[in-house]
């Protein structure tokens, strides 16, 4: 057997002003991973990627991986590097002799020139050959369109947010595809949506409504009564017109059950629609909060949620550290604040260094219509590091990470991470492998939203929301929708489903 491998994977949020280059799809150098560098990277990892080569090496399979690009969470693709991405895979493709495509996409790819990223590469591929069967391992967070599901032959979708179940949502793809190719199961796809936009804080999976749903989805596979069950919650910072809470499920030659399947984990999710809702606290009484919990608490876990990278933040707004500083909470780690320009001051003074310097507020927020400031600080340089280590997180275990220049200032109170890449804080090590002990610290304000608590989350005493300033705002009222359709719960509190 032969088979393609390959990975395009991005998360489109449309209000972020981060521009989305051929270079935040590159591990190292200026061209994405290939071939045998690619597979030598991913095999062996907790990643979709290092699934499916689990399931080619389990079926004895020549494989070919044109590429392998994942992007961290930004504005738009740029038309120029998807159509180089995609170019990789079509132009293989066109070479023939597969017997099968294992592709790691997200689901919620918006491109400068196309909404549905994902359908528009399914496309042209099917033009190239209709016949050859393509398994998808998904984001929860896709935004299903109709050509996602018709071009391909099985899909499967993540049942764990934080992520830490992608290396089996990819073994679960790749095996029914294998089986798909012997002639021993006969996929038989539905799909459907409901009009809602489910806030992402809401969403996590170790708590209702979306822990039963994904029980109930990962049960129906476990037992045989689907092949394959995803509820994807959707990414509602894509501006687009499917973005929202849908489902596909996957029977063995049963359109009828797969259709039953579809629409019983759609009602379940409508009924609890009003629990997929993120009440917000203002930010000065979270942080005032924070300081009047007991050092017992400790670490006391600060999220500033508004600004997470990994959702397509800036990760350069400064409101919360601000307030933090404001409000004279000590001994806090704050993790970070992405300046490249910061980080090469700092590193010119050196460690020991005393200085004075400007930090954050360098993207303008145009989808908010508010400013980002930055934020001046007095500190001493502790820490110049690369921050590399192979990551122990369940969320992306074995995966070599590489912070890239980085810098912890200490103003005596706080602890701030400055950052030349966008990383999402989510592991120990991260903060570790910067002579930061999370462990050690009163408070640890984090940029990140959810997938912390694969491996962070296991320290954290108390956890406080802080809703600051950023394009990942659980505030829909901060952004204008234009293209989503409507209406659509909660933005249209009173809308009704089904339509009839």
């Amino acid at each position: 057997m032969r088979f393609l491998i390959a990975q395009f994977s991005h998360e489109t949020n449309t209000f972020s002003p981060v521009p989305t280059r051929i270079d935040r799809f590159c591990r190292e150098g200026s061209t994405p991973l290939s071939g045998a560098t690619a597979i030598a990277h991913y095999r062996g990892t907790g990643t979709c990627m290092g699934g499916f080569l689990d399931v080619a090496q389990s079926a004895g399979a020549e494989v070919v991986v044109p590429i392998a690009a994942s992007a961290p969470p930004s504005g738009p693709v740029e038309l120029a590097t998807y159509e180089t991405c995609v170019k990789a895979i079509t132009d293989t493709v066109a070479q023939g002799g597969f017997d099968g495509l294992m592709l790691d996409l997200h689901g919620a790819m918006v491109a400068e020139h196309v909404e549905d990223g994902e359908g528009e590469l399914l496309r042209r591929i099917r033009a190239i050959d209709p016949k050859v069967p393509i398994a998808l391992a998904l984001d929860m967070h896709a935004n299903i369109y109709e050509n996602i599901v018709k071009l391909s032959t099985v899909i499967a979708g993540y049942h764990l947010y934080p992520h830490t179940d992608m290396a089996e949502t990819a073994r679960r793809a790749g095996s029914l595809l294998v089986k798909a190719t012997r002639g021993e199961a006969r996929p038989t796809m539905a799909w459907g949506n409901v009009p809602m936009l489910p806030h992402v804080m809401a969403q996590g999976t170790h708590q209702a409504p979306n822990k039963g749903l994904q029980e109930k989805a990962s049960r129906w596979e476990a037992d045989g009564t689907a092949l394959s069950a995803a509820l994807f919650v959707g990414f509602s910072h894509a501006d687009i017109r499917e973005a929202g809470l849908s489902a596909v499920v996957t029977t063995d030659g049963d359109p009828i059950a797969a259709r039953r399947l579809v629409d019983e984990l759609l009602h379940e999710a409508w009924a609890a629609r009003h629990d997929f809702v993120f009440e917000v606290e203002p930010l000065d009484k979270s942080v005032a909060r924070a300081k009047a919990m007991p050092a017992d608490k400790a670490p006391i876990f600060l999220l500033d949620h508004y600004d997470n990278c990994a959702s397509g933040g800036t990760m350069d707004t400064t409101a919360v550290l601000a307030e933090i500083m404001r409000q004279g909470l000590e001994d806090v780690a704050f993790f970070g604040i992405y300046d490249p320009q910061a980080v090469q001051q700092a590193m010119a003074a050196g460690i020991g260094a005393r200085i004075k310097i400007a930090i954050g507020g360098k993207h303008a927020l145009p989808a908010l219509d508010r400013p980002n400031p930055p934020l001046d600080v007095e500190a001493t340089v502790k820490t110049i590091s690369i921050g590399s280590f192979t990551s122990r997180s369940a969320s992306n275990r074995g995966v070599k990470t590489v912070l890239g220049p980085t810098v912890v200032l200490d103003t005596g109170k706080v602890e701030i991470v400055l950052l030349s890449k966008h990383v999402e804080p989510t592991a120990i090590d991260m903060l570790s492998v910067l002579g930061i002990d999370p462990r050690a610290k009163r408070y640890v304000a984090i940029k990140s939203r959810v997938h912390w608590r694969a491996d962070l989350g296991k320290l954290a005493g108390a956890i406080v929301e802080c809703a600051g300033l950023g394009v990942c705002t659980s505030n829909y009222d901060e952004v204008t929708f234009k293209n989503v359709r409507r209406p659509i719960f909660p933005l249209e509190p009173d809308t009704t489903w089904p339509r009839n």
